[in-house]
């Protein structure tokens, strides 16, 4: 999804859960609208402790060895995803839990987001490939050795502490 457009899918978004409570409610009524949002948040619950914090440990420990999270990762924590949008009430997250929860989808998923992934020496970032420095000269990412770049202290800062006793 390109970020352009995600505020306005954050701002359509509950305008859409609301039509769908409207529609779901006037179909089924609404003792059964609301024992389906129950329904859909015990089974998001039930995913998200069956799958645990322990998936998002584990992708955080790999991305701090230098290593991409691999496809081994990528159905727990499309389950953990789809578990997250199952809590949230309304259809629509739903519809969209169910989708991630299909296998083809999660593959479609991960074949667009492995690509935008970069493995770098102490972690991972996503968006494009760093150009080398004999590379594109248009490129945003600044290639530097070790002794190119000195940390100093402001002794001016007030995050410093200097001027805690004044």
């Amino acid at each position: 999804m390109r970020f352009s457009i995600l505020p306005a899918f954050i701002l359509l978004l509950p305008l859409g859960e609301i039509a769908g409570f409207v529609v779901v409610g006037r179909a089924l009524g609404l003792v059964l609208t609301l024992a389906l949002v129950m329904a859909s948040f015990v089974l998001g619950v039930v995913l998200l402790r069956r799958q645990g914090i322990d998936i998002l440990r584990r992708m955080s420990s790999e991305g701090r060895n230098g290593v991409m999270p691999g496809r081994d990762l990528l159905k727990p924590a499309m389950t953990v995803i789809a578990a997250l949008l199952l809590i949230i009430p309304g259809f629509l997250t739903d519809i969209i839990a169910i989708l991630i929860l299909i296998p083809p989808v999660r593959d479609l998923v991960w074949r667009s987001i492995a690509r935008r992934f970069v493995v770098v020496q102490g972690g991972f970032s996503a968006g494009p490939k760093p150009q080398s420095r004999d590379g594109n000269r248009n490129s945003k990412v600044v290639d530097l050795d070790e002794e190119d770049y000195h940390r100093q202290p402001d002794r001016n800062s007030p995050w410093s502490g200097k001027h805690l006793g004044d």
